[in-house]
């Protein structure tokens, strides 16, 4: 029998054994959900070229927050970008302490959530949440949010139900983020007051001159708003595509790096495909921490396979 020297066992280890932890054909086709706000079509474009220059073929769909977690839990999406904390606390805590869906990283802290008035609103006294029933009038008796189904106009909703800093009155509006930010426009040309969803990071605190009321007794979170934004996946996803989830675990934005992201896709127009691209191209430096021990589908360096393909 042949004797298995130190060398030749090393050879052998070396031929035998994969030199990356390519994924399988199981995981070339990665399942987002895009909830349609702009931050995290945003991000999720950023994520979806990072993952064609390394062979994968994601998939994007649009759904609703409830429905996205729904599907998160029952393995029918793979990967959310967007769960702001603690507002979906009451929807994504049971699914993430139960196991069902599991948190890959924390991908921005900086965030805030609240309500927003126009600057001159709140000069003319309109700086708390206590406040706000005072201005009912003003106001028109109404709350703009986004779309219906959020963790957000769940939150306004139980406000206005519980009469929580006197709101009982009031009225909810809910539309998309595009609808309620034209409407903020609208009413900020005609120099009215608007009551409003605000949040941190968007072009609409660079756009308008608005101010985030104070003194929420936590309503929105921490620090009145204070939030940070997850990364979640079905469960099990990091384990049958270790690859991917080493990406997903290393995809950390910042607000600057959101804020241009939607100023691009908001102001200037463009595609969120085309605006992660051209943020890509000009930020090469982000490549490396966020592709680090992150390899192309079928095991070849990551870094190398995106940098060709960004020059290309």
């Amino acid at each position: 029998m042949m004797r298995l020297t130190p060398v030749i066992l090393a050879t052998m280890s070396i031929l035998t054994v994969p030199a990356t932890a390519a994924d399988g054909s199981a995981c070339a086709a990665p399942r987002f959900s895009d909830v349609g706000w702009t931050d995290i079509t945003a991000t999720t474009a950023v994520a979806n070229e990072l993952l064609t220059a390394l062979g994968y073929s994601p998939d994007v769909s649009v759904l609703s927050v409830a429905i996205t977690f729904r599907a998160l839990e029952q393995g029918d999406t793979d990967v959310f970008l967007g769960n702001w904390m603690p507002l979906q606390e009451p929807i994504a805590t049971p699914l993430i302490d139960s196991g069902a869906i599991e948190v890959a990283a924390v991908n921005l802290t900086g965030a805030r959530i609240g309500f927003a008035v126009p600057q001159s609103t709140y000069d003319a006294g309109l700086k708390t949440y206590a406040e706000i029933d005072g201005f009912k009038d003003r106001l028109e008796g109404q709350i703009y949010g986004i779309e219906a189904g959020s963790s957000a106009n769940e939150t306004i909703q139980k406000m206005i139900t519980d009469d929580t800093f006197g709101l009982g009155d009031f009225v909810l509006v809910e539309s998309s983020e595009q609808a309620m930010l034209a409407q903020v426009s609208s009413r900020m040309r005609q120099n009215g007051d608007v009551l409003f969803f605000g949040w941190q990071p968007h072009p609409m605190n660079l756009n308008h001159d608005i101010a985030y009321l104070a003194d929420g007794n936590d309503v929105f979170g921490p620090d009145d708003g204070g939030a940070t934004v997850q990364t979640v996946t079905r469960k099990g996803l990091s384990t049958d595509c270790p690859n991917l989830g080493a990406l997903l675990s290393n995809l950390v934005f910042d607000v600057a790096i959101e804020d241009r992201l939607m100023s691009d896709i908001i102001d200037k127009g463009m595609q969120p495909d085309a605006a992660a691209l051209a943020w890509l191209k000009e930020n090469p430096e982000t490549l490396a921490r966020w592709l680090d021990g992150v390899t192309t589908l079928d095991g070849q360096p990551g870094l190398a396979a995106v940098e060709a393909s960004l020059g290309g």
